[in-house]
């Protein structure tokens, strides 16, 4: 299972979701559901941006844990 940890990296820069949706441009709603997991695939253009952004490596926000574990 691949998990998003951007709330982590946002409290880490003192920035909001709107601020970094507004930065890459893309739509808050967009933001909201690649932060909840919800997101099937992501962009890597959009994966780039953030890094740039938030000053960061994708390893930084994207994280992967076996989903037995969870269970």
């Amino acid at each position: 299972m691949i998990v998003i940890d951007l709330d982590v990296m946002l409290a880490m820069r003192k920035m909001t979701s709107l601020e970094l949706a507004e930065k890459i441009g893309i739509t808050p709603a967009n933001l909201s559901i690649l932060k909840t997991g919800k997101a099937k695939a992501i962009r890597f253009s959009t994966l780039a941006a953030i890094c740039q952004v938030l000053n960061c490596q994708p390893g930084d926000i994207i994280k992967y844990t076996d989903e037995e574990e969870k269970l």
